[in-house]
C-alpha cells in the first residue's frame, strides 16, 4: 500500500538516464522491488516503479529523462542510520559517489553528501546521541 497523504498518495520521482542502472542502484540501497511498467516493453520504458519489500511505504518512480543533471539538487533524500561509516560504505559499494571527504557535523548530527550514478545528491545521517558500532 503506497504512502498516503490527505489528498491522495505520495510517490518520489528521481530522474535518471539509465532505468536499469538507477533501479538496481536504488532497490539495493533502499532494499525495494523493482516493477517495470505494463504498459511499454522495459527496455523503452520512460518509468520504473520501485516499491517497498513489505508493500507499505513510500513508492519510488524512476522517470528517463535525455538531459543530464547540471546542478545541486533542490529536494533530496535523507537515509538516517545508527552506523555512518557502515552505511556510506554499503551505498558506495552499491555504486554511490562520495562528495564529502570527512562528515558534516552540526548540532550532534554527522552526514556525508553521495551521488547516486545519475549524480543526483543525497545523505546518509547518523542521529545525535547514536554512536557507530
Amino acid at each position: 500500500m503506497p504512502q498516503p497523504y490527505p489528498n491522495g498518495e505520495l510517490v518520489i520521482v528521481i530522474d535518471c538516464s539509465d532505468l536499469d542502472r538507477s533501479a538496481a542502484f536504488w532497490s539495493g540501497v533502499l532494499g525495494y522491488t523493482s516493477r517495470p511498467p505494463s504498459t511499454a516493453p522495459a527496455s523503452t520504458a520512460p518509468y520504473r516503479s520501485l516499491q517497498p519489500e513489505s508493500g507499505v511505504g513510500i513508492d519510488m518512480l524512476l522517470q528517463r529523462v535525455p538531459d543530464v543533471k547540471r546542478q545541486k539538487n533542490r529536494l533530496h533524500l535523507d537515509l538516517r542510520t545508527p552506523d555512518l561509516d557502515a552505511e556510506v560504505g554499503r551505498v558506495t559499494g552499491l555504486g554511490a559517489a562520495l562528495l564529502t571527504s570527512e562528515p558534516v557535523t552540526e548540532d550532534g548530527w554527522s552526514w556525508h553528501i553521495l551521488a547516486d550514478p545519475d549524480g543526483n545528491e543525497f545523505c546518509v545521517l547518523q542521529p545525535p546521541g547514536i554512536s557507530s558500532a
